[in-house]
């Protein structure tokens, strides 16, 4: 690695400073040796253990469908329910387990109730699925999905919620805002943005994809009236297993994507929200099971102690990704905007071809993605990750700007 190239006049630490035993977890898990893997934002990674965890439960399944379908599963989704209640501090009969994010945004744009002219807020920074599914339901209710623009870089939490709120008219029905957001990377201030929304009678949904296991939830605290999280990405359990946290008082609100056994049940449960969005015909839950496993190798593994390490990875190399890419940082790089991911606008006219040279030609897995005819290179961080990572990662950019028009 050329040294030279890391010189910054940042207050920013210096590369490699920040030491941490990675060893023992990398080999925790199965990911393959040959690829610097910098995208663990996208899909997570699941441990070994967990991973186990989850071929057992689907050998219990095919052993003995019929009692795992009706019986056995029941209780294990119940514990799983729980565990994560507990985790995420909300009571666990207001929580249903979604495949996805996408399922979840799509639930509740699908029932709420919009009438024409309604607008629902959202910032301009919103993950792309969600935009097209918030899209589609306002057009068929004559609504507005607006999408406040926000301005880069950003100064201050209060310089965030200042131009957000500026898209609230007497037409808002909702507010629908990432915790953190995919291209960008940035943690938003939805704690500010729940609170302001409580003062003036609205209504708030926050897409936390990136949040369980990556910062403390609190949902109880955080106030929103509808979340949703994925588990498979910073939690690691196996892919396809999210939630949706709907507050009790709103749930009669939202019908299920798909009517099936819950609806008008022979025996229901004790609670309609549950019945609607958890009995939908056959499907495999062992993913949703593994919730307690993963939380669990969390806690053996101290994962506040890892994700701290990793944070200030992560903003001790963002500086210097931004002068090697002539980028100006989109926000203060600390705690308030900034955790396990890192966004820097990148110039190419070729994303999805210049992603697939960083694979094809130096086995480095990371982002490259456009928003709002932008674009951005993302790196995320998590346990199996080293120093050594990002000089890979320094130097392909390196290469690349010196042997290719990838980067303008």
């Amino acid at each position: 690695m050329n040294k030279k190239l890391y010189n910054t006049n940042s207050t920013a630490q210096s590369p490699g400073l920040l030491q941490h035993n990675t060893k023992d977890l990398r080999s925790q898990f199965l990911l393959r040796d040959d690829i610097t893997f910098l995208n663990f934002g996208s899909f997570g990674a699941c441990p070994k253990p967990v991973f186990k965890k989850y071929q057992e439960y689907q050998l219990e399944l095919e052993q003995e469908p019929v009692l795992f379908m009706t019986a056995t599963s029941l209780q294990y989704l119940k514990n799983s329910r729980q565990a994560l209640g507990e985790y995420i501090n909300c009571d666990a009969d207001d929580l249903v387990f979604m495949p996805n994010p996408s399922h979840a945004v799509n639930l509740i744009a699908k029932s709420f109730p919009l009438k024409e002219g309604d607008e629902v807020l959202a910032t301009d920074i919103e993950y792309g699925a969600c935009d097209r599914a918030w899209q589609f339901y306002c057009d068929k209710a004559g609504a507005v999905y607006k999408r406040q623009p926000i301005r880069f870089p950003l100064e201050s939490k209060d310089d965030f919620v200042e131009q957000f709120f500026k898209g609230l008219t007497s037409k808002t029905k909702l507010i629908f805002i990432s915790h953190i957001t995919s291209s960008t990377g940035l943690r938003l201030p939805v704690e500010e943005v729940c609170k302001m929304a409580k003062e003036k009678g609205l209504m708030v949904f926050v897409d936390g994809a990136h949040a369980p296991g990556q910062i403390p939830l609190d949902l109880h605290t955080l106030d929103a009236d509808i979340y949703t999280g994925a588990c498979h990405k910073w939690m690691m359990t196996p892919k396809g297993s999210s939630f949706l946290y709907v507050k009790w008082e709103y749930q009669n609100l939202f019908d299920p994507l798909v009517v099936s056994w819950g609806y008008n049940a022979l025996f229901p449960s004790h609670s309609q929200f549950l019945d609607y969005h958890q009995q939908q015909g056959t499907r495999d839950f062992s993913a949703f099971l593994t919730i307690p496993d993963a939380i669990q190798f969390m806690e053996q593994h101290n994962w506040p102690e890892v994700t701290a390490h990793y944070r200030r990875m992560t903003q001790e190399w963002a500086p210097l990704l931004c002068q090697l890419l002539g980028a100006t940082p989109l926000a203060p790089i600390n705690d308030d905007f900034v955790l396990q991911l890192y966004s820097a606008q990148i110039k190419t006219s070729e994303p999805e071809k210049l992603h697939d040279h960083f694979f094809n030609e130096y086995k480095i897995q990371i982002p490259v993605m456009r928003q709002n005819g932008k674009v951005y290179l993302r790196y995320s961080l998590n346990a199996f990750n080293t120093s050594s990572d990002l000089e890979k990662l320094f130097d392909a950019i390196k290469d690349i700007q010196a042997t290719t028009n990838l980067i303008e």
